[in-house]
């Protein structure tokens, strides 16, 4: 670990932070959060901007650990903030040009606690570095921030999940505790990585959630597993991990960017001057039968359709344009061996459980596109890198942009290849609106398997996008 990754810990009593997230963006400045993880009883200094004080508070409270949150206000452009006797610099200006990161699919399913860290991060290392050359404004995270499937370990109710569930368990509020505790070690683990903790101090994040951030395939599992009072429990400790961690806020205090305060979905919106950015909740209301249910279908459906030359950004983590996985889905299912992968084909928007409400979401990007420009999803999930386009109205397309993942090592290239194949019968689930996969440029086939992350720049009126590839590195850019 070398020193300037050091930064945000050393001198500062065992403190992980600061970590910023973006609040709101309104006008001239950008409203932020910094989230603390504090050994018991260590409060962390205040961050000052200027002559301005925001005392860090406290959100919650582990068996040895405590958490706590700073808000404060910067404005957008060149700024900085003072912390524990370090001034952090701050770029998160979304007015003009601009540079956004995506990110997706930050560990494995087994044993990433265990992975050796300049193999695991390499490609934060180089995100790192790329931010310090040429900053970015904001980092968008989507989905798979943590992998928790091993958070069910080491307790009596869940060491066989989602298999063998007690109908009537006793000791839940002690599963409960174990769950709080272990998503904890999981989260305190990543976000004290070095590069990780670099980045964060200064370029603010927004996330959004999927099933590693609660477990493998939650909410393509059978309905008595999620459902069970086992179920319920870990859903509901991944719950809170996810707002205290991912948006640094607790129930009943949730930034002004999530549409429903109460919490029942957590999807949010952001829109700055030329962009908006959303970002459905697919995880929160979803079960083997649905994707999004009442509030989120309804914050998407009351979204307006986009300015004169709005460019508007979904975040979608899983991908929304795919090849005719369907086809694949009902191999499985007719293949007994290959049954043990059907939860990871129904959690797609192509799944057939799923085709009716993936062609009222496709709809909605065609009714989003009227008079802004192009649309642009971006996904991670599936561990490969790829791109996809499908015709919306008046000569503008969807575009779907696949960067997944950052420290999830990729598949066989064998499994990208007969992707590809796929990819090549075609798909169309809205009529006179094919689905085509295309080639990231400078790339020969149509996924690519090498963990990656994806960078999109705004230049003058102008938006481009580029994959940083481990193997081949950075691509051409692709004009959107």
């Amino acid at each position: 670990m070398n020193d300037a990754g050091m930064g945000e810990m050393s001198d500062s009593q065992g403190i992980i932070g600061p970590i910023l997230f973006l609040d709101r963006a309104e006008g001239e400045h950008v409203h932020l959060a910094a989230l603390f993880i504090t050994p018991k009883g260590v409060r962390p200094a205040a961050i000052r901007v200027g002559a301005a004080e925001a005392p860090a508070g406290l959100l919650a409270e582990y068996r040895d650990m405590d958490i706590h949150r700073a808000r404060f206000t910067l404005p957008q452009g060149p700024a900085e903030y003072r912390w524990n006797g370090q001034d952090y610099p701050v770029c998160a200006d979304l007015r003009g040009d601009a540079r956004l990161g995506f990110v997706s699919c930050n560990g494995e399913e087994t044993g990433d606690m265990e992975r050796e860290g300049s193999e695991r991060n390499v490609m934060w290392a180089r995100l790192r570095a790329e931010h310090a050359q040429t900053p970015l404004a904001l980092l968008l995270h989507g989905g798979d921030q943590v992998y928790a499937d091993e958070v069910t370990h080491g307790h009596p109710l869940t060491e066989q999940w989602p298999d063998d569930l007690a109908e009537n368990p006793t000791g839940l509020d002690d599963l409960h505790q174990h769950l709080r505790e272990q998503f904890l070690e999981r989260y305190a683990a990543l976000y004290a990585a070095p590069d990780f903790a670099w980045l964060a101090a200064r370029v603010p994040s927004l996330m959004q959630w999927d099933d590693h951030d609660i477990c493998d395939g939650w909410g393509s599992l059978r309905d008595e597993v999620t459902g069970s009072a086992i179920g319920r429990t870990l859903f509901a400790a991944a719950r809170e991990a996810f707002l205290i961690f991912q948006a640094a806020a607790v129930d009943g205090d949730l930034p002004p960017r999530f549409a429903d305060p109460q919490g029942h979905h957590l999807g949010w919106a952001i829109r700055a001057p030329g962009l908006r950015i959303l970002a459905p909740d697919l995880r929160s209301e979803r079960d083997r039968h649905r994707i999004m249910g009442p509030g989120g279908w309804a914050f998407m459906q009351g979204q307006l359709p986009l300015e004169q030359g709005e460019q508007c950004l979904v975040m979608s983590s899983v991908p929304l344009l795919g090849p005719r996985l369907s086809l694949l889905e009902t191999l499985m299912m007719i293949v007994p061996r290959m049954q043990k992968y059907e939860d990871d084909l129904r959690d797609q928007w192509q799944s057939h459980a799923h085709r009716a409400e993936w062609r009222r979401m496709l709809e909605l990007m065609v009714k989003l596109g009227h008079a802004g420009r192009d649309v642009v999803v971006v996904s991670g999930e599936i561990h490969l890198a790829t791109r996809a386009i499908m015709p919306l109205d008046d000569g503008r397309m969807l575009h779907q942009l696949v960067a997944s993942g950052i420290a999830h090592r990729a598949p066989p290239k064998g499994w990208a290849r007969f992707l590809g194949l796929l990819a090549s019968l075609g798909e169309a689930p809205l009529a006179g609106r094919p689905i085509t996969i295309g080639r990231i440029p400078g790339q020969k086939g149509r996924y690519v398997a090498q963990r990656n992350y994806l960078i999109l720049a705004r230049r003058r009126d102008e938006w481009l996008a580029s994959w940083r590839l481990e193997d081949s590195g950075q691509s051409p850019d692709l004009v959107l």
